[in-house]
């Protein structure tokens, strides 16, 4: 199932295919745990213990696999502490699961809840946390649509927006643009699966969003290697090359 949403900014689509398909969330929802934390109120500059033990949606509890995570340096303060400012880059710039966890314990599943809520979102849910999978196998499940990528996106304010300009994946939709053009998004993948959405600036036009949702045996899990990562590439660069006034 691929699906695709692609809409000048804070516009209506003008590109939805398969736009309400659900899809498992991956990595994507890290975008509505950050601006949980981002839109609580809470110090950024407090520091919470690193620890890797979580309370599970079923009412145990799971820990996270370090070897199934991109991102080694929150592993490294295990045991000691770390910003809740610091943990919320290293969870949408490297994508770290662990931190993703410390940010998800600090708002809650209700206040994440509400982020999907005010972005309009109707097919998509993050209600828990990554890896709980005593939770999956209970049918609870974190799904996005495309549709509603493109929502949260739109959602976000700028300094949000800004913190996911840094992602560090550059693959996927940003492996399709020109180097250096500007992009404030996050991708997702494992083995079945790989989507990526971004709010992209080129510099001759008004900016647009853009979300690609792929479930099906071309993704691989590799971070780079993976075939469902070029064709989401491909299709990032057959957009930009028809965005409005652009040079074809």
């Amino acid at each position: 199932m691929l699906s695709l949403v692609v809409a000048p900014w804070r516009r209506a689509p003008v590109i939805a295919r398969n736009a309400d398909e659900p899809h498992d969330a991956a990595s994507t929802m890290k975008m509505a745990v950050l601006a949980a934390l981002l839109r609580g109120g809470t110090d950024l500059d407090r520091r919470v213990p690193v620890v890797n033990r979580f309370v599970s949606v079923t009412g145990g509890d799971y820990a996270n696999d370090p070897a199934q995570d991109s991102d080694p340096r929150p592993w490294e303060l295990l045991g000691g502490t770390a910003s809740l400012r610091w943990l919320a880059g290293r969870m949408v710039t490297h994508s770290s699961n662990l931190a993703t966890n410390l940010c998800l314990a600090e708002t809650g599943h209700e206040a994440v809840a509400e982020v999907w809520r005010r972005a309009g979102a109707t097919g998509s849910s993050s209600p828990r946390g990554i890896e709980d999978y005593a939770g999956r196998a209970a049918g609870v499940h974190n799904r996005v649509t495309a549709r509603d990528l493109v929502r949260l996106l739109e959602s976000l304010e700028p300094g949000t927006l800004a913190l996911l300009e840094h992602n560090v994946h550059r693959v996927d939709l940003a492996a399709g643009l020109p180097p250096g053009t500007r992009l404030a998004g996050k991708n997702g993948w494992f083995p079945g699966l790989r989507h990526s959405a971004a709010v992209v600036h080129p510099p001759d036009t008004a900016p647009y969003t853009i979300a690609v949702c792929y479930t099906g045996p071309l993704a691989s899990g590799d971070d780079v290697r993976d075939p469902a990562a070029r064709l989401l590439a491909r299709i990032s660069a057959a957009v930009w090359r028809g965005r409005p006034g652009s040079e074809r």
